[in-house]
């Protein structure tokens, strides 16, 4: 039987730019999108998406509140079977300390302007919660 997999992300601000990886793995392989993963377990959300950003960028952050919880259902093809189910807990961090370099499951990852994030990510639901991080937390 199949079950949705919790996840973290993390839109890590460092002053006016956000941290981006470009996705080294399925689901939306080479898109641009947040540093993150899945839950170990054992492990809390929190835990979870510190270890996810240190792992997949090199970069520090403290947590600085929740913003939503986002649905990924996935199917191979528009309009096909369901063959990824994600619940995504995304957090607001401010970065503490480190320069992304691409890790674990990355294949690039940067710092940029809102501007240049909401050109690069592809997924509506992303460019949302980055927005909602900014309105919430920019500086």
């Amino acid at each position: 039987m199949n079950h949705p997999v919790p996840t973290v992300g993390v839109v890590c601000l460092k002053g006016s730019e956000v941290l981006l990886i470009r996705r080294g793995q399925p689901p939306r392989l080479n898109q641009w999108s947040l540093p993150g993963g899945r839950l170990e377990w054992g492990e809390t959300l929190a835990v979870a998406a510190l270890r996810e950003l240190k792992e997949e960028t090199g970069v520090e952050a403290e947590l600085m509140g929740l913003l939503d919880v986002v649905d990924g259902v996935f199917p191979a093809r528009p309009g096909g079977e369901i063959t990824r189910h994600y619940v995504m807990i995304d957090y607001a961090a401010g970065w503490t300390s480190g320069e992304p370099v691409a890790g674990d499951d990355a294949a690039d990852a940067r710092f940029v302007t809102l501007d240049e994030a909401m050109a690069l990510v592809e997924w509506d639901e992303t460019r949302r919660v980055i927005a909602e991080a900014y309105e919430r937390f920019g500086q």
